[in-house]
Formats: C-alpha cells, sequence, structure tokens
C-alpha cells in the first residue's frame, strides 16, 4: 500500500462533521501567480512522472472528482492534465445511467471504464453518484428496480460493496484517489448567476442545477455519510477547498504528483537479450 500525502485528507476514523471542512484556501496559501507557477511546476511534473508509469506497467492511477455543480471538476481536469499523454489518459464523465446499465448492479458501467495497468483514468463523476443523487432522489433508487431498495441497511451494505471494490482495484494494482471539491454555497450561487448572464457560459447552465441546488443540505448530509464510510488507506479521500479556483487546482495537482512519486513509476530494466538488441540495432544504423 503506498503513502498517501496527508495534505487535506480525510481521517479514516470518520468522526467528524462536514461544516469542518473548509471551503475556502488557508490563510496565507499565496498570490495568483504564485500558484499559477506551482501548478506549471506539477504539471511538467505529471507529464514526466506519467510517461514512467505508462512504460513501468505495473500500476495504474485512477482520479475520482466528485463536487456540487459549479465546484469547478473540468476546468480542474482540463488545467491539471493539461500536459500528460492522451495515449495514457482517459476522461470519463458518467451521467444519468442508461436502461441497460440500470439493469446491471451499480457497480458495472464503473468496472469497465478502470484505466489499465500504466494508465491514468479521471472519473468526473463516478460510482459515488450512487450514495448521492441517488440517495438524495429517490426516485433515481426505485428506477433500478432493487429489492428492499433504500430498507434499513441499505446505503451501508451500498458503501461495503464500494470499499470492497476499491480494496480489491488496490491489490492489484490501481490506486485510487478520490478528491470532492468542496465549493460552498455563496460561491456556487456566483458561478450559476454567471453561467446565466455570460453568453459563452450560457451552455453550461440547466435549470436542474438549481432543483439540486435547492437540497443543499441533504446533499450535505450524504456527502457527510459517504465521506465517512469510504475514505480508506487504500482509496482516500480528498477535501479540496474549491472557492479559489487557483488554490484549488495546485492543490490537486500537488496531490497528483505526490501520490505518483510514492507509487515510484520507473522505467524498465532491460534485460540482456535486449541490451543486445540495441547494440545490434545501433551497429546497423551506423553501417548505413
Amino acid at each position: 500500500m503506498i503513502d498517501f500525502p496527508r495534505r487535506h485528507r480525510v481521517p479514516y476514523h470518520g468522526r467528524f462533521r462536514i461544516g469542518e471542512f473548509d471551503t475556502g484556501p488557508p490563510k496565507g496559501s499565496g498570490t495568483e501567480t504564485r500558484l499559477e507557477n506551482e501548478l506549471k511546476q506539477s504539471v511538467d511534473r505529471l507529464d514526466e512522472l506519467q510517461r514512467k508509469l505508462f512504460a513501468d506497467q505495473r500500476h495504474a492511477l485512477l482520479a475520482v472528482f466528485q463536487a456540487m455543480d459549479a465546484a469547478g471538476k473540468d476546468s480542474t481536469i482540463r488545467k491539471v492534465f493539461s500536459g500528460v499523454n492522451p495515449a495514457g489518459f482517459r476522461v470519463h464523465a458518467f451521467g444519468r445511467p442508461s436502461e441497460l446499465e440500470l439493469r446491471h448492479d451499480f457497480l458495472q458501467r464503473v468496472a469497465a471504464r478502470l484505466p489499465e495497468r500504466g494508465k491514468i483514468g479521471i472519473f468526473n463523476r463516478s460510482h459515488y453518484e450512487e450514495v448521492l443523487v441517488v440517495r438524495v432522489h429517490p426516485g433515481a433508487l426505485a428506477a433500478q428496480n432493487l429489492p428492499e431498495a433504500g430498507g434499513k441497511g441499505f446505503w451501508e451494505a451500498r458503501f461495503d460493496s464500494i470499499r470492497e471494490f476499491e480494496r480489491h482495484l488496490a491489490r492489484n494494482g490501481t490506486v485510487v484517489v478520490k478528491f470532492w471539491l468542496n465549493v460552498s454555497r455563496n460561491e456556487q450561487k456566483k458561478r450559476l448567476l454567471e453561467r446565466i448572464e455570460d453568453p459563452e457560459k450560457n451552455w453550461k447552465f440547466r435549470l436542474g442545477d438549481l432543483d439540486d441546488r435547492a437540497l443543499w443540505d441533504d446533499y450535505q448530509a450524504a456527502y457527510e455519510a459517504m465521506l465517512r464510510a469510504t475514505s480508506r488507506p487504500y482509496a482516500p479521500w480528498y477535501a479540496i477547498p474549491a472557492d479559489d479556483k487557483d488554490y484549488m487546482r495546485a492543490t490537486v495537482a500537488r496531490i497528483l504528483v505526490e501520490t505518483l512519486e510514492c507509487m515510484d513509476p520507473r522505467y524498465p530494466r532491460l534485460r540482456a537479450a535486449q541490451r543486445r538488441e540495441l547494440q545490434q540495432g545501433r551497429r546497423r544504423l551506423l553501417a548505413e
């Protein structure tokens, strides 16, 4: 098991309240220029580490992003991974399940999108929607047509399935790191208004965002239960303050760099036969 970074890591013991997590950056966290420089350094380092991960083929990295609407998931993913090689990197954005997906267990569609060893996978929303949206909107759970859906012990059983799934991934070389981008209600309002007032952002707005916003307290309770139940040493959650986008992006990038460094990806050591092939290739090229 790797030694995950501690900065903003959600405790494993579960004895906390969601209000304890800050939405704004710590005091003295830095100027915009310093944070931009820090992000650039991390982006460059991610590129280097990803190339080693791709060559090493021992591990995969799965980064999960969850947040309320307008917290900045899309832009954070775009900025943080702007330097990586697309050949070894893939993003999956999970929306409402299809009718076919609803007839499978809730982990089936994410299991089909896992990164293979040597690659980085990003889940923009994920299997955690099944203990967030589905919990807040009973109709979404009813659509799954499950026996005893929502009954006593249902949600703890679902958390148990998630923990077992992520433990299985960890045992088989997939390192799971999860980011909850913690935006405040006031900041969300500001960003939603920007989507309405800025013509270039109109396409991002949907009226359903306001329906979810009206259920803010229900969502916060669901997030608290989720974080308590599923932040584990083999698949930790990080609560990232999201009101300052520069701080959020720099922090996510730094944690990813530190996680990959702990994985210690390396270029594979060549066997004797491979070294002989290199020498033969060199001689043939020089002889042309």
